[in-house]
């Protein structure tokens, strides 16, 4: 397989239903040569290119009743919705070990996106050896206004959604011709316009470019789509999203729901598995 991209969107929580679809890929054993990602789509493919199958279900719906993991009182207390060292420390390094080994000795090309609050432009981290990856999934994951900042080589860095939600041109950048495309919202949804201009005029008041990023953001998510859906039209890209709209938000707490989003995730690429290795062959 060469010349095949991976396309993962970000989500919160809603990312459960790309972590279904990666399951089906891992036991039946198709490997993407390239893989990019956001936030929570990222945080998936790590796990996907680790080899690791459940081990994203695992880590979501048995700790998201745990405040450490989600809850208003890691917000006061350190600065984010998310317990950002719970999530990117104690999780991968002890409760639910992350396999550092086959990630670093795997062969697929990672991208994990982030956002330049400087520039209000995308970052993009690719895979080597050595380097702090979770640091890059945080930075990746910081969601605007319910986290912090993170700093990495001098840069001021939030959610990669924010100026590249679904990275489908980095990946044709990158020299893929094909690719496969996981979604987290139905055909039919579409970004609305930002309302918060005041609140972030306040908090980012010293960062004007990424003020500006949010404001044009759901302009180039639906401009994406448009692309996304051109490029389907013409056999270009095979994607893989929810067929109805998702009834789970971003920070969705509800374990039922949860385990539903999952399933439905991994029949959807159940169902789809044999189109899609058809097209992948063609």
């Amino acid at each position: 397989m060469e010349n095949i991209g991976l396309v993962l969107e970000g989500g919160g929580m809603r990312g459960l239903y790309t972590a279904g679809v990666l399951d089906v890929f891992l036991n039946k054993k198709i490997y993407f040569p390239y893989v990019i990602g956001v936030s929570a789509g990222a945080c998936n493919a790590a796990s996907y290119i680790s080899r690791q199958v459940g081990r994203n279900k695992k880590v979501t719906i048995n700790y998201i009743g745990d405040h450490r993991y989600l809850s208003y009182r890691n917000f006061f207390k350190e600065g984010s919705i998310f317990g950002m060292k719970f999530m990117f420390d104690e999780i991968p390094n002890k409760l639910v070990p992350f396999d550092y080994d086959t990630y670093n000795n795997s062969k697929e090309t990672f991208v994990i996106v982030a956002t330049d609050c400087n520039t209000g432009t995308p970052v993009y981290f690719y895979k080597k050896n050595g380097h702090d990856v979770l640091n890059q999934l945080k930075a990746s994951s910081s969601l605007p206004f319910l986290s912090r900042m993170v700093d990495i080589d001098g840069m001021k860095l939030l959610d990669g959604g924010i100026t590249d939600s679904i990275p489908l041109r980095k990946s044709i950048e990158d020299g893929n011709k094909k690719n496969v495309v996981i979604l987290t919202q139905n055909k039919e949804y579409r970004k609305k316009p930002f309302n918060g201009n005041f609140i972030s005029r306040k908090i980012y008041k010293n960062y004007d470019k990424v003020i500006e990023a949010m404001n044009n953001r759901y302009k180039i998510y639906n401009e994406t789509l448009d692309f996304i859906e051109e490029l389907e039209s013409k056999g270009q890209i095979f994607v893989i999203r929810p067929k109805e709209p998702l009834d789970v938000g971003r920070l969705e707490k509800n374990k039922t729901k949860l385990e539903k989003l999952f399933a439905q995730g991994y029949s959807d690429a159940e169902d789809s598995y044999s189109q899609l290795e058809e097209w992948i062959n063609s």
